[in-house]
């Protein structure tokens, strides 16, 4: 399967462009959403159990950790859960793997994950990309991500996410690396660096140290991950100090979000 991810303005657009990935023959069970908890009066007509009257607000507003719908009422079907993210703030996922994303175990409805399909789709998560969706979720967009059978349901998704206004994944991650790069500049020239010449490692090291699989680890501890990521690079002194700064980047999240 192939990921395939499209980051939107709005839940509407992002909704409407799920609505034509069905209609184009893509599974429900493969379509997936993050979008803020702030927008939840957007889909107040979701309910978040089977038998519950509509209303977000009463289901997920201002819910933390693994609270969860089995949604039959859902958009698709799908299952719904909130969670607050340490930076981010509340954020509703919808979706077997866009809940695994984000670590709510219980999003899977008491149904375990061992299936062909559900190992297929939390196998595939773009786990290294969260970062770039987190941002995203901070500026109160929705991010809308599915996994394509072949590369014609993959790229008929992309022209989908396209027509209804979609930003890239590789689009989001280069305006979240112009808002994190004079305060990197700064610091890294600081100790007499050359950021210009170094910037490539250093934002690697950086991006690195915010992987789901990094996150609040030292470098010595994940210095094998960080080797099966990028073996050319992972020991240069740039990308360690990217690294060290991607995590201290990361604690300032999470302590914020206390």
């Amino acid at each position: 399967m192939e990921a395939v991810t499209g980051i939107f303005a709005s839940f509407e657009q992002a909704r409407r462009s799920a609505e034509e990935l069905t209609a184009s023959g893509i599974s429900d069970d493969h379509i997936n959403f993050l979008t803020p908890g702030t927008s939840a009066g957007k889909i107040d007509s979701i309910p978040s159990t089977a038998g519950e009257q509509p209303g977000m607000g009463k289901a997920v507003g201002g819910v933390v950790g693994a609270a969860t719908g089995t949604a039959a009422g859902a958009p698709l079907g799908m299952s719904l859960a909130s969670v607050v993210l340490p930076g981010v703030g509340p954020a509703i996922a919808i979706g077997l793997a866009a809940s695994a994303l984000l670590g709510i175990g219980g999003a899977i409805g008491g149904a375990a994950v061992g299936g062909s399909l559900e190992n297929a789709l939390t196998e595939g998560l773009p786990k290294d990309e969260i970062f770039v969706y987190e941002d995203a979720l901070k500026q109160g967009r929705t991010v809308l991500f599915i996994f394509a059978d072949n590369s014609d349901q993959a790229d008929a998704a992309r022209q989908i996410f396209e027509r209804n206004g979609a930003e890239s994944v590789d689009a989001a991650r280069e305006q979240w690396w112009v808002g994190m790069r004079d305060a990197e500049q700064e610091h890294y020239t600081r100790d007499g660096q050359d950021f210009y010449q170094d910037e490539k490692e250093y934002r690697l090291g950086f991006e690195s140290a915010l992987h789901l699989q990094t996150r609040g680890k030292s470098y010595d501890e994940v210095s094998g991950y960080l080797r099966s990521l990028h073996s050319d690079l992972y020991r240069k002194d740039a990308f360690r100090r990217g690294y060290e700064r991607g995590q201290r980047h990361y604690r300032g999240l999470a302590d914020h979000s206390r």
